[in-house]
């Protein structure tokens, strides 16, 4: 793995911690009343998917079990198409599919 590859990674780890940390024990009801928070979580949803896009194809191609296309394109809703977003979405991806992301990029980064 470059060693580009493994910062870029620990980094994206960090913002789903940052997410998680934001988000805290927030229901779906209170994320959504919350516009501070959505702003912020969003934010670090485009934190996260600009990183992703910078990994090497390389890495993207060792495990393909990882929707590196998924998080760049979701990265891309919420910068570009902020106001269609559909918070519930965002509340789910970070309650639900982000913790299933770290754990593949620390099952990456340990192999």
């Amino acid at each position: 793995m470059e060693h580009r590859d493994l910062i870029t990674l620990q980094k994206i780890l960090s913002e789903l911690s940052v997410a998680k940390e934001l988000l805290g024990d927030a229901s779906l009801d209170a994320f959504l009343e919350n516009e501070m928070l959505k702003r912020a979580v969003c934010m670090t949803v485009i934190n996260i998917g600009e990183l992703a896009k910078s990994l090497t194809e390389q890495l993207k191609g060792r495990d393909p079990s990882i929707p590196w296309k998924a998080v760049s394109g979701f990265r891309d809703i919420a910068a570009h198409k902020y106001q269609t977003l559909r918070m519930e979405d965002v509340y789910t991806t970070v309650t639900s599919d982000f913790p299933i992301l770290a754990e593949q990029i620390i099952s990456l980064i340990e192999q």
